[in-house]
């Protein structure tokens, strides 16, 4: 998520029924069990939202590899805290 986020920084994030498009979320990859990302909210399609990288281009995997990904069970960020790097 850089960078928006830098490594280390921490979140805060809470459980929310609804997605909106530029906030941020944190989700299990959906191919990968308890693997965690943080991504940001391209567009909502019903139950269903499209995560991208703020960074694209460093390789980032998102919705354009594993498609979108539910709501439920996501987490809006709601704070973040900087390393102090």
């Amino acid at each position: 998520m850089e960078p928006t986020l830098s490594p280390g920084d921490g979140v805060v994030a809470i459980r929310s029924r609804r997605a909106r498009r530029g906030e941020i979320r944190v989700f299990e990859h959906p191919e990968r069990p308890d693997f965690w990302l943080i991504k940001r909210v391209d567009h909502v399609r019903g139950d269903r939202f499209e995560a991208v990288s703020d960074n694209p281009g460093a390789g980032a995997v998102d919705s354009r590899v594993f498609g979108d990904v539910p709501i439920a069970g996501s987490y809006r960020v709601v704070w973040t805290v900087s390393a102090g790097r």
